[in-house]
């Protein structure tokens, strides 16, 4: 069991860190560059490295002429290759891990290699920065008195041809150091287990008496067990449980829409939420301060940033430029070069810039998950902020979301169709329809003016889910997990459609 005495002793081996993340603060562009350079120089004898001459590489401008721009899709043989048990294709040292992620809607699985140094260097090293960052600006936390209550994926990862291959979160447990395994609940077994409802009633049974100091996991996912150990503890808030948790450490989908619901069922007022953004390829980003949607950018795990801004993303004025040519409040497209050797990688994220010293970040949605079938151009940013407002001014507890383009036919103008499942159902009191519009109106000037005097769009409509329907979808398309996530746009009605025939 943690003590105090181990609490202040991990307080202040962590704080150390603060010096060098300082140094990437104040230094961003020669911190960036030295990345490069040595991704560059690790890699100049790997098949890859050798086909774009990466020995003759000195600078930026160097790599970027040299080097082509990959998606997935362009670089699935050479993974592929590797899983195979090829080696020094992409990246010299043996890819032994390859994490695998279906995204959202596309149902292709990906298999995203995940090399020793992009475990130790990228994964490991944000969890102890993210720990690092927290205890800097709490310094009377007692986070390591208890334990961590972790909500990630499932299924152990499998072998075949010598490499492994499984959940991101499976594989972050498979090798876990054992400073994170000793403050950590449920055990592994637990945390690895397949079928979502027997591993649920396991955490419950293992953790409820635990000393839970912090939580962890995607947002959605974690909600669900917090209610289920409510209904099997007959409490009415969590704190009656955990008296000493202290902090909900969470990524994966926006926190926006879940805010009101967590603040509601902790009952806290001391309780502290900090969000980080990591994915397959990487961990890129952690909030620095207590009570901000800001997340600093890290700089030294082995990932160089590149960029581009949505407004010309897959056009022909389509411009790529490094971290130091950003501006703030610009929407763009991250392309990432990583010590698991992907090279100039489309990972499919958005984010804008809400400082550049030092450098700090919104998540702003995908580059193939917005709604721009009439010049809208709305993103998930926006309507995440509608949901937020409409969910605390009415308190309505929305399970998950999604909106599709309704579109225009036989002399009918286009709206927007919103499906959402609510935990009860909010009645005929509010007209839902009239306050998103009026909402998203506040956030979005390009819908604001298609929605003028119903000029190019109607009013929007919404449709009310039943109670797991949602969960029926996850379940049809075997997505149930504590990383699966649900799509919250699209320019189709492809997914919609499904949710709208499962409501029937």
């Amino acid at each position: 069991m943690p003590t105090p005495i181990i609490n202040s002793i991990a307080s202040w081996f962590l704080k150390k860190r603060m010096h060098q993340i300082e140094l990437f603060k104040k230094y961003p562009s020669e911190v960036q560059n030295d990345v490069l350079l040595k991704l560059v120089n690790t890699a100049k004898n790997t098949t890859f490295g050798k086909n774009y001459g990466f020995s003759s590489v000195n600078n930026y401008e160097n790599f970027s002429n040299q080097t082509p721009v990959f998606s997935y899709e362009n670089f699935s043989n050479q993974i592929e290759k590797a899983r195979k048990g090829k080696s020094n294709i992409f990246w010299p040292s043996k890819i032994k891990w390859f994490a695998k992620s279906s995204g959202t809607t596309n149902s292709k699985s990906k298999f995203i290699p995940v090399s020793n140094e992009s475990l130790q260097d990228c994964h490991y090293a944000a969890g102890k920065d993210l720990l690092c960052m927290y205890l800097n600006n709490n310094p009377n936390s007692q986070l390591f008195t208890g334990k961590s209550l972790r909500l990630g994926g499932s299924k152990t990862p499998y072998e075949k041809n010598g490499t492994f291959y499984g959940d991101l979160s499976a594989i972050l447990i498979d090798n876990m150091p054992f400073w994170a395994e000793f403050s950590s609940t449920p055990s592994n077994k637990i945390s690895l287990m397949e079928n979502w409802n027997y591993k649920i009633e396991a955490i419950i049974k293992e953790t409820i008496n635990e000393n839970v100091t912090s939580l962890a996991g995607v947002p959605s996912w974690m909600l669900v067990l917090l209610n289920k150990i409510l209904e099997n503890r007959n409490e009415k808030y969590i704190s009656e449980i955990w008296p000493n948790l202290e902090v909900y450490f969470h990524g994966g989908v926006s926190f926006k829409p879940y805010l009101n619901q967590y603040k509601n069922i902790l009952n806290k007022d001391s309780m502290r939420y900090y969000e980080i953004y990591n994915a397959s390829e990487g961990f890129f980003a952690i909030q620095y301060e207590n009570n901000s949607n800001e997340l600093l950018l890290m700089l030294d795990y082995g990932i160089f940033y590149e960029f581009i801004d949505m407004k010309y993303y897959g056009t022909k004025n389509e411009k790529i430029i490094p971290l130091a040519e950003v501006k703030i409040n610009t929407n763009y497209a991250i392309l990432i070069s990583t010590n698991a050797g992907l090279w100039r990688y489309k990972i499919g994220d958005t984010v804008k810039f809400t400082s550049i010293s030092p450098y700090k970040i919104i998540i702003t949605g995908r580059t193939k998950h917005f709604i721009n079938v009439f010049g809208e151009e709305v993103i998930i940013e926006n309507t995440d902020n509608v949901i937020k407002k409409i969910s605390s001014k009415y308190d309505l507890k929305i399970v998950d979301y999604t909106v599709a383009p309704i579109f225009m036919g036989n002399n009918k103008k286009g709206t927007h169709e919103w499906f959402i499942e609510f935990q009860s159902n909010p009645g005929d009191a509010i007209d839902l329809a009239k306050t998103i519009d009026e909402e998203l109106k506040k956030e979005n000037s390009d819908y604001e003016a298609k929605r003028y005097n119903n000029f190019t769009l109607k009013k929007p409509k919404v449709v009310i889910g039943s109670n797991g329907v949602f969960l029926k979808w996850l379940e049809k398309n075997n997505k149930v997990g504590g990383q699966n996530k649900i799509p919250r746009l699209s320019n189709d009605r492809k997914f919609i459609n499904q949710l709208i025939e499962l409501n029937n």
